[in-house]
C-alpha cells in the first residue's frame, strides 16, 4: 500500500531542501547514531532516512549497502505521516506492507520501527528507523531511546544549517563594514566639494525660490565631472542595504539557562539509560536569565551531553548543573569511574570545540558546530581534565542586561 503524501508536502520538501543535506557525504556523528540505535534495539539494520519527492535517501546506514530506495515502497513514507513512532511487529501481517516486494521475499523485512525526524517547525523530513528480518517487539526503554536518538538527528541537521547561516551573517557584516569604509572615503574625499556645492544651491533654491544660473552651471559641471563617483556612492549605499538585510539565524530573547539545561538533560537521559550511564542533574537551582535562542541553545547542550554519553564507558557518571561564576554557567563533568577507567570526551571537546573548531572534521564536526552557536551567544568555554576527577566543561554566558539593571537598582535602593 503506497503511503499518501502529507498535507504539508510542499512546505515539508522546502524545509528538507533548505537543510542542503540530500546526497551529502557520510558524517561520523550520524553514523554513530545509527550504530547506537542498532545496538540499543538489537536489530541488524538501522537507517537515517530522508524522504524526497520520489525516493528515500539514507544519510547514515548500518546493515545495508543501499543508499536509497523508491518512496513508493518506503516504510518511512508511512512513518512521516505521524509524529510518534511507527512500529510494525510483523510486516507480513500488516495490510500496508504485506505485499511490499521488500517484505514478500525470503529474508525480507519483518520488523520495522521508525521515529520521525520532526524539525522545530513541525516538518517530518524522514526517520531514524531500525529493521529486522524476524518479527519482534521493543520494550519501553528501547522505544524511548529511539525517540531520543531521532531528536538528536534532527538537532544535528538543524544546528549545521544554523552554523552556515551564522557564517553568512558574519560575512554580510564584514561586507557592511568594508562598504562603510568605502563610503566614508567617497564622501570625505573627491565628492565632498561637489556635494557641498549641490547642498548650498538646493538650500538657496528652497528658501528663496531664486534660480542662480551661475551656481547651477557649477553644479552641472561638478556633477558631470564626478558622475562615476556618484554612481559608486549609490552602489555602495545599495550594497550596504543588501548586506544589512536577511533574516537572523538566531532568535535571541531572555530565557532561563537552568530550565534550558533541564530540558537538555531529559532529552538525553533515555539514551544514557541504555548504556547504564548515570546522569546526575544538578540544574535545579534558581533561574539564571540569559539572552539566547532557547531552541538552538537546548540543541547545543543536548549535543554536548550526547557526546559525553557517547564517549563514556558503560556504567559511567555524568554530572550536569548550573551556577553563577563570572556569569550564568552550565557545567558538564564526565567523571572518572572508581575502577580507574577514564572518559574519552576530553580530546573530542579539545580538538572539536576548543582549538580549531572551524577545521574540525570526522567525529568532532558536531562539536565544532556547537561551538559556533555558543560563540554567537558570546559564551566563554573552559575545559579541564584531571585524573581522578575526569573531564569538566564550563560554558559561561553574559548576564541578561535586564538582570544586571535590576541588580544595580537593588544596590541603589539599599
Amino acid at each position: 500500500m503506497q503511503a499518501p503524501k502529507p498535507d504539508n508536502e510542499i512546505d515539508r520538501l522546502s524545509a528538507l531542501y533548505a537543510l542542503d543535506i540530500l546526497d551529502s557525504a557520510p558524517e561520523q556523528d550520524f553514523d554513530d547514531i545509527v550504530q547506537l540505535a542498532s545496538s540499543v534495539c538489537g536489530t541488524p539494520m538501522s537507517l537515517v532516512t530522508l524522504v524526497d519527492t520520489d525516493r528515500q535517501w539514507f544519510k547514515a546506514r548500518v546493515g545495508t549497502d543501499l543508499t536509497e530506495t523508491s518512496r513508493d515502497l518506503s516504510f518511512c513514507a508511512h512513518a512521516i505521516l505521524g509524529r510518534d513512532l511507527l512500529v510494525v511487529p510483523d510486516a507480513t501481517k500488516d495490510a500496508r506492507f504485506a505485499d511490499n516486494p521488500s517484505v514478500d521475499m525470503d529474508g525480507g523485512i519483518r520488523f520495522y520501527a521508525g521515529a520521525p525526524l520532526v524539525t522545530t517547525d513541525g516538518y517530518a523530513l524522514g526517520t531514524l528507523c531500525v529493521i529486522d528480518k524476524s518479527p519482534r517487539r521493543l520494550d519501553i526503554e528501547q522505544l524511548q531511546a529511539l525517540r531520543a536518538l531521532a531528536r538528536q538527528v534532527t538537532s544535528q541537521m538543524e544546528l549545521r544549517r544554523h552554523s552556515i547561516a551564522l557564517a553568512n551573517t558574519t560575512a554580510r557584516l564584514q561586507e557592511l563594514e568594508r562598504r562603510k569604509d568605502d563610503l566614508a572615503w567617497l564622501v570625505g574625499g573627491d565628492l565632498r566639494a561637489p556635494l557641498r556645492l549641490m547642498s548650498t544651491y538646493l538650500e538657496k533654491l528652497g528658501t528663496t525660490g531664486y534660480h542662480d544660473a551661475e551656481m547651477a552651471e557649477l553644479v552641472g559641471r561638478a556633477t558631470a565631472g564626478h558622475i562615476r563617483g556618484f554612481l559608486d556612492l549609490l552602489h555602495h549605499l545599495n550594497t550596504m542595504a543588501d548586506a544589512g538585510s536577511g533574516s537572523e539565524s538566531l532568535h535571541m530573547r531572555e530565557c532561563d539557562l537552568t530550565r534550558v539545561t533541564q530540558r537538555a538533560v531529559e532529552a538525553v537521559r533515555p539514551i544514557a539509560a541504555t548504556k547504564q550511564i548515570w546522569i546526575l542533574n544538578q540544574a535545579g537551582g534558581p533561574a539564571l536569565p540569559i539572552i539566547a535562542d532557547p531552541v538552538r541553545l537546548e540543541q547545543v547542550l543536548t549535543h554536548l551531553l550526547f557526546a559525553a554519553v557517547k564517549y563514556t564507558h558503560p556504567g559511567g557518571r555524568v554530572r550536569v548543573g548550573t551556577e553563577v561564576e563570572s556569569g550564568p554557567t552550565v557545567f558538564l563533568d564526565d567523571m572518572d569511574m572508581p575502577d580507574g577507567l577514564r572518559p574519552e570526551l576530553f580530546p573530542h571537546l579539545y580538538y572539536g570545540a576548543i582549538t580549531n573548531p572551524s577545521e574540525a572534521t570526522g567525529p568532532d564536526r558536531g562539536l565544532a558546530v556547537a561551538k559556533k552557536i555558543l560563540d554567537a551567544h558570546h559564551a566563554t568555554v573552559a575545559l579541564s581534565d584531571r585524573p581522578g576527577d575526569g573531564t569538566s566543561l564550563h560554558v559561561v554566558f553574559p548576564f541578561a542586561q535586564s538582570t544586571v539593571t535590576d541588580q544595580f537598582s537593588e544596590l541603589l535602593a539599599a
